[in-house]
């Protein structure tokens, strides 16, 4: 039974919730990261798994750091080398899990994401908040640094300035605050929130999974990549993918007029 994350199936479209809302889904001083870690590993080696939609329970999405389980690090003979391991070797571990997934992921945004909670969002490719969610690159406020990437994964999301401006300042943004900014790509009502998510995870997941993971990883790519070398990937990519029954089934369809079915 899983302590922190809650995995549910539709089809080809897989749920995560982070279940610990008695400390507002925090991300440290729990298992979390070992089990989103595991989960990306799972839903990265099935090859049925289309889509994935992440979200919180209860009132909030994520609170990110455990602020309590910080206070320990006031204590004698800890030093600095020790907490940069235990960083690299924690909470690090979700980008790095995150990044190299190639399902698609939606962000369900529940409520307030905090610090690595935001960045947590960031870490997926789309993202859907309900009107009761806010955001806040929050580290300074607390004397700490985005420790989690937070600093590569928020200005890819809202821009250098915008993302300058949160992490300086800690403050929040609404959640049409938000959608201005471009952080999140639509605002609905909270009751409508999982609905609205689950209809965009189906219109992804009606596509062919091993084409959706090489799209994925060709946007990937182009975040660090020059356009000569995306262009050589998406050459490789585009010549498995003419070679796929996906694709042959696909033409048949058009031609035919009729809807494609997909293995």
């Amino acid at each position: 039974m899983s302590d922190f994350l809650q995995i549910t199936r539709d089809g080809a479209i897989v749920t995560w919730t982070m279940n610990q809302p008695a400390t507002r889904n925090a991300l440290t001083g729990n298992t979390a990261v070992a089990e989103i870690v595991a989960a990306c590993a799972a839903a990265g080696a099935d090859r049925s798994v289309r889509a994935i939609i992440l979200t919180g329970a209860g009132p909030v999405f994520s609170s990110g750091g455990n602020v309590k389980d910080m206070a320990r690090f006031a204590e004698p003979g800890l030093d600095a080398d020790a907490i940069r391991n235990e960083y690299r070797h924690g909470i690090q571990r979700i980008p790095k899990a995150m990044w190299a997934l190639d399902v698609p992921i939606i962000a369900a945004i529940n409520g307030p994401a905090i610090g690595a909670g935001l960045d947590l969002t960031c870490m997926c490719d789309l993202r859907i908040a309900s009107d009761t969610a806010s955001f806040a690159e929050s580290f300074v406020r607390v004397g700490i640094v985005p420790g989690d990437g937070g600093a590569w994964l928020l200005p890819r999301a809202v821009g250098a300035a915008k993302a300058a401006e949160m992490a300086f300042t800690g403050d929040p943004l609404s959640a049409a605050e938000a959608l201005a900014c471009g952080l999140v790509s639509r605002v609905v009502p909270a009751d409508q929130l999982m609905i609205e998510a689950q209809a965009l995870a189906a219109r992804i997941a009606r596509n062919p999974a091993g084409i959706l993971r090489m799209t994925k990883r060709l946007l990937r790519e182009g975040v660090h990549n020059t356009l000569e070398s995306v262009l050589e990937i998406s050459a490789s990519y585009q010549a498995l993918a003419h070679l796929s029954p996906d694709h042959h089934e696909a033409v048949r369809a058009f031609i035919e007029k009729r809807s494609p079915k997909f293995s």
